[in-house]
């Protein structure tokens, strides 16, 4: 069952004083990211966030999830309801996070015809 984007919308709700949010279409679900870092996906009407040490820190204990056959475990937020907890996690956790590649500048493709002279 993929994902709705009610469920992406109350996410998004849940997470507006960890920073800023956004989610993008990716491999038909959505990816979560908060200030420019992907954090997580929705995927199957479920919070995937992405494990890191101050994140499992914090929770003490967590159940873990694939976002896909074969994917590395994420957490898996069985209660998203819980704003105050939801936000902290990902306080916790953007530090350990990768910042975001730079886009390559993109090249131009040199015409088929060229000019002759």
């Amino acid at each position: 069952m993929a994902t709705t984007r009610e469920f992406a919308e109350f996410i998004l709700d849940q997470l507006r004083d960890a920073g800023q949010a956004f989610i993008r279409p990716m491999f038909g679900e959505y990816g979560l990211y908060v200030n420019g870092k992907i954090v997580g996906f929705l995927c199957d009407e479920q919070l995937l966030i992405k494990i890191t040490e101050a994140g499992k820190s914090f929770l003490g204990t967590y159940e873990t999830a694939e976002a896909y056959p074969g994917s590395k475990p994420y957490f898996l937020i069985s209660n998203p309801d819980d704003r105050e907890t939801l936000g902290e996690l990902i306080r916790v956790s953007l530090p350990e996070l990768p910042e975001p590649k730079a886009k390559k500048p993109s090249v131009k493709k040199k015409s088929a015809r060229g000019s002759e002279g």
